[in-house]
């Protein structure tokens, strides 16, 4: 992937290490859709663009 490349989808995982939020906190927030979510089989994976919206105030 080239570095300038954004992903469509991060873990759970990784979107508390780039919003430096805890695990509590990230799921209220993908409770209260501020952060949108997909699910593939088990995973449950955090829309990359959600986490740009939330962070820059442009979250429903």
């Amino acid at each position: 992937m080239d570095t300038h490349e954004k992903p469509l989808t991060v873990t759970i995982r990784r979107t508390r290490e780039l919003t430096g939020l805890g695990n509590t906190k990230v799921w209220e927030l993908i409770k209260q859709n501020k952060l949108k979510t997909v699910a593939v089989g088990r995973r449950r994976l955090v829309v990359y663009s959600s986490i740009e919206d939330l962070l820059t105030g442009k979250a429903a």
